[in-house]
């Protein structure tokens, strides 16, 4: 077992009094945001630097100046005591029967629809509460609070299961005003009009061109957009053509701002995964969201005809 030495564990009202000031570059400023006097920021900081035996901050007439160390020391005070806060929060929302699920999703899966779901998890476990944070690429579960990811791509990452939830199927839709406007009768017709790339998926034209046998220079051409939401959008928009999951814009195929323009879909060999770290195996909650969640993910298969959308 670790065991921290006293001595170089400096008491947190002085840390935050030296995070405030190093921060606003203020003693005053300080001394307002904590509801503290200027006398007793000036002290808590004195007590941290004889603690630490150095100077934190040059004093130069009115103002201070952090000192090289005073810099490093401040950037990983305020990192420690985030994650101080972090913490404390997490544990705090342990407190409830059901536990705390930190989730990291794709932004446009998660908005449109990961979120409208959400609601029936939370109906079967009342007691439990999950919090969602947007992340577009796979990184390292022990550097973070998540417990789990839902991830696009290979059933890979690194000290995690992958359980698999659904393939997808994406295809060519444009609003029904461009459609006219550019007489896209056939997948030929896709060469000469404005092509609307994902920026993460970007040979995704090129494989969906080749899928319908139609040879072209054109499929890298166009603008890059970073998330669905953004693509879909520019589509209704009436901006070019775009290549989209079909389950992400079910609502603008259903209100028919957005059309389906030809009878093929693109269904790639990667899919959605759920990963989590393999310590979260045996954890109940964890277990919970992955069961529920291969669940609806299964109940996508039945209007794909029999491919899972993603």
């Amino acid at each position: 077992m670790t065991r921290f030495r006293k001595t170089f564990l400096p008491p947190i009202p002085d840390l935050l009094a030296f995070e405030a000031a190093a921060r606003h570059a203020s003693i005053s400023r300080a001394a307002q945001e904590l509801h503290l006097t200027q006398s007793a920021v000036s002290r808590q900081i004195r007590q941290l630097e004889q603690q630490l035996g150095m100077a934190l901050f040059h004093r130069v007439r009115q103002r201070i100046v952090l000192t090289d160390a005073g810099r490093v020391y401040a950037a990983d005070v305020r990192a420690v005591l985030q994650q101080l806060s972090a913490s404390t929060q997490k544990a705090m929302a342990f407190s409830h029967a059901g536990g705390l699920l930190n989730l990291a999703v794709l932004p446009t899966l998660g908005t449109r629809w990961l979120v409208p779901r959400l609601g029936r998890f939370l109906a079967q476990h009342p007691d439990a509460s999950v919090n969602l944070a947007a992340r577009s690429e796979a990184f390292d579960f022990a550097g973070t609070p998540f417990d789990a990811a839902i991830h696009f791509g290979a059933p890979t990452w690194a000290g995690a299961v992958c359980r698999f939830l659904m393939h997808e199927q994406v295809i060519a839709v444009a609003s029904p005003a461009f459609r006219a406007q550019h007489r896209l009768a056939q997948p030929q017709d896709l060469t000469r009009v404005l092509l609307l790339q994902q920026s993460t998926r970007p040979t995704q034209w090129a494989q969906w061109f080749e899928q319908v046998g139609v040879p072209t220079t054109v499929a890298l051409r166009g603008p890059h957009l970073e998330h669905f939401a953004m693509i879909a959008q520019a589509a209704v928009s009436g901006i070019g053509v775009a290549l989209l999951p079909r389950f992400l814009i079910a609502q603008e195929l259903a209100d028919a701002s957005l059309v389906v323009l030809f009878p093929y879909a693109l269904v790639s060999s990667d899919a959605y995964y759920l990963a989590y770290p393999e310590a979260r195996a045996q954890t109940p909650l964890v277990m919970a969201f992955a069961d529920w969640l291969a669940q609806e993910c299964g109940q996508e298969a039945g209007p794909l005809g029999g491919q899972a959308a993603a």
